[in-house]
């Protein structure tokens, strides 16, 4: 079951689009070794913006992900990749369907 999620929006620089989104692509594997994270999607919105959503059991698990090194690595790369901050919203999620 998911009750929390995480929805971040990221703007690249102009000629970082690719990097961003290899760099999304890679943090897949960093991903599927969090056991608390339920589900996690990498998006591409439109030629420069990128989207991050996933999905948690609780806070404690969001937090936990937060803390994590998906996220560690996205500001350590942040200023080299992103023409501003990225947009990272704690969100609740109200229904999901899941498939197992």
């Amino acid at each position: 079951m998911v009750n929390t999620a995480i929805l971040a929006t990221l703007k690249a620089k102009a000629g970082k689009e690719q990097a961003v989104e290899d760099f999304l692509k890679s943090a897949l594997q960093l991903a599927n070794e969090e056991e608390f994270t339920t589900v996690w999607f990498a998006l591409k919105i439109d030629a420069s913006t990128f989207g991050i959503f996933d999905a948690f059991a609780n806070d404690a698990d969001r937090d936990a992900h937060l803390a994590g090194p998906i996220a560690s690595a996205l500001m350590a790369n942040a200023a080299e990749l992103l023409s501003e901050a990225p947009s990272i919203n704690k969100v609740e999620v109200l229904a999901a369907k899941l498939n197992s």
